[in-house]
């Protein structure tokens, strides 16, 4: 079964024999593409709306896997169940993902493994998740069309991180890739454009920016 680049990519992260609950799973491929390979014991495609979810079930039908694809219509971790042990949010904006697990803490306790691609807001989403009991295990970028995307594997743990290692993404600065160069000098041309249009009174925000520029200058 043939899935796009990026959702290849988290299914890569996943570890065998999980659990996983796909929020926001829109068609739910990644799910088919995961119990197609025998990556996984158990799969649940949720959504928050009807329309995705309408699609998901028309697509595990179309593969017959009614029986192993348990679709939930829910707000974020409402559809969560004690037999879950990685959750998978990609797609959304980071902050939109920081509130799906901000508030269900008694939830985010029970699981193990988190897999994430934010659409933004990565160093935002790197520091909530370790402030609330999980490591970054592994990242990767991927490229569709002109787009990167950051994808990100938490762990239930603790490790220290610098300034650093939440803007890059610790893994992905220690591989320093093509696509990690390419990314970053993206991000530098769009904070240098930034820059030039902030108003002379965002003293704090064309300080912050100033900041990220020499911070990525230095280590691209």
């Amino acid at each position: 079964m043939k899935i796009n680049d990026r959702l290849k990519k988290i299914g890569d992260l996943v570890d065998a024999n999980s659990s996983i609950l796909d929020i926001g799973c829109d068609h739910a491929l990644l799910d088919i593409y995961l119990v197609k390979e025998g990556k996984v014991k158990k799969a649940v495609a949720a959504d928050i709306k009807e329309g995705p979810l309408k699609n998901a079930k028309e697509n595990i039908k179309k593969y017959n896997l009614e029986d192993k694809i348990d679709t939930r219509l829910g707000d974020g971790l409402d559809t969560y169940t004690d037999d879950i042990n990685t959750v998978i949010v990609s797609g959304m904006g980071g902050r939109t993902i920081i509130g799906i697990f901000k508030y269900k803490p008694s939830i985010v306790k029970k699981i193990n493994t988190i897999i994430l691609s934010p659409n933004n807001y990565q160093e935002d989403v790197r520091r909530f998740f370790t402030s609330i009991g999980f490591y970054i295990e592994d990242e990767s970028l991927v490229k569709e069309g002109k787009i990167i995307y950051q994808i990100i594997k938490l762990k239930r743990g603790k490790k220290k991180y610098t300034k650093k290692d939440y803007f890059f993404g610790p893994i992905l600065f220690t591989k320093k890739d093509k696509l990690f160069k390419e990314y970053y000098k993206k991000e530098l041309k769009s904070r240098e454009i930034i820059l030039e249009l902030l108003p002379k009174n965002y003293r704090l925000r064309k300080y912050k920016v100033k900041k990220e520029i020499k911070l990525i200058k230095e280590n691209i």
